[in-house]
């Protein structure tokens, strides 16, 4: 089988967060028709116990040790040099070497890499092997903007000085790739907009859901009184986006279902809670697990998933994974975009508001709505139109083409 440099940022196992669930899949599906040469960093002691599972999938790997308060202070050399923060702290000697004896000895036929602060360790390599592909996932300076928008003091400065530098970044990354790829078409659209330079050769490659192992035919003893009320909010839960989210209906909209129906709980399931997050299991009906091996007991005896994301970008697997479960989805105007073939009101339930929220709670708690309902189209939404084989077909005709698709849309 032909060689394929395969780059990400994090070691893509266990599938527990976005990062990880949808470059495990592409590294799967590649490995059926690629020998692949696997670049990533570990910056979770825990994940080391996974290494193995990983190089099974691959015909080398290498993973770098990310010590994250060490980078935190070593990525602050981006002052210095004019480079954004989140480039250098993601910057290991010991991947750059490694990566430059795969390009230089095994001279790899295609480069793939994951998320846009990865693309340093390879775009200014001597060595441009025939494909080269970068998978963005999201308009990740767009998310920095955000930030900036929505910060204040010096913070706003800093995410505004970040959005700025990665979208100089990104686009000299797209100008040396073949093909960039996003989650969707509107973050495609988006990109284009901002590197117009390369519109031609930005694509929208779909993420999916697992709908055998996110199913209702499993079952599993509930984890929590089933007789409360109770809804669930998964996700990694250091990522800004998602403490926003947790800490806005535990705050604002999780107290005015309780007016109603005082025994509602409020379960936030995902590893690594911020001190904020952390702090919301003093508010009442408020429960914080940490990291957990297995998200779905949560889900299954919920009365509803909510995904309350004021900043989202591309697809929401959470909001795929509850819908593949057929659950009853409450979520945002934001956190649906991606998902293009989810139609509001039909197969889950959409408001921008807390108060609009919180009414959809508690009709669902109290049958005013038919959950089953929304949750059985959501599960067939899910199997007719997200399976991973289908959505990452693509990169087989990307790679075939050495990238000069014609992006959809665009003929």
């Amino acid at each position: 089988m032909p060689d394929l440099l395969f780059l990400t940022q994090r070691i893509p196992y266990p599938p527990i967060k976005g990062e990880k669930i949808r470059p495990l899949q592409i590294l799967r599906h590649l490995s059926n028709t690629h020998a692949i040469h696997l670049g990533c960093l570990i910056d979770d002691p825990a994940d080391r116990e996974h290494m193995d599972t990983v190089r099974a999938m691959c015909a080398d790997a290498h993973f770098a040790t990310l010590d994250r308060n060490l980078a935190m202070l070593t990525c602050q050399k981006g002052w210095l040099t004019g480079e954004p923060l989140s480039f250098t702290f993601f910057r290991d000697r010991r991947l750059a070497a490694w990566v430059d004896q795969v390009l230089t000895q095994i001279k790899p036929d295609v480069v793939f890499v994951c998320s846009s602060n990865m693309a340093q360790y390879v775009v200014a390599h001597p060595r441009r092997p025939k494909c080269r592909i970068i998978d963005f996932a999201d308009a990740d300076s767009e998310k920095w903007r955000e930030y900036a928008e929505k910060g204040s003091g010096v913070m706003k400065y800093v995410h505004a000085r970040e959005a700025r530098l990665v979208l100089d970044q990104d686009r000299a990354s797209a100008r040396w790739s073949d093909a960039s790829t996003f989650v969707s078409e509107p973050e495609a659209a988006l990109f284009r907009g901002l590197a117009p330079e390369s519109a031609n050769k930005i694509h929208a490659v779909a993420s999916g859901v697992d709908s055998v192992y996110f199913s209702p035919d499993h079952r599993f003893e509930p984890l929590y009184d089933p007789a409360s009320p109770t809804f669930v909010f998964t996700g990694t839960m250091d990522y800004p986006p998602n403490i926003d989210a947790a800490c806005w209906f535990a705050k604002d909209i999780l107290p005015m279902i309780r007016a109603q129906i005082g025994n509602a709980q409020f379960y936030v399931v995902g590893t690594n809670p911020a001190q904020e997050v952390l702090r919301l299991s003093k508010l009442d009906g408020v429960h914080v697990t940490g990291r957990v091996q297995d998200v779905r007991p949560y889900l299954a005896h919920a009365v509803a998933s909510v995904a309350p994301l004021r900043i989202a970008r591309g697809i929401q697997n959470k909001v795929l994974e509850a819908m593949a479960m057929g659950m009853p989805v409450i979520t945002t105007p934001q956190a649906l975009e991606g998902i293009d073939a989810a139609q509001a009101g039909r197969d889950l339930l959409v408001a921008p508001s807390a108060a609009e929220i919180a009414d959809l709670a508690c009709k669902l708690a109290m049958n005013t709505l038919n959950g089953a309902l929304y949750g059985a189209a959501a599960r067939a939404c899910v199997v007719d139109h997200y399976s991973w084989a289908a959505r990452l077909a693509k990169f087989n005709s990307l790679i075939e083409a050495g990238g000069v698709l014609q992006p959809a849309g665009r003929r």
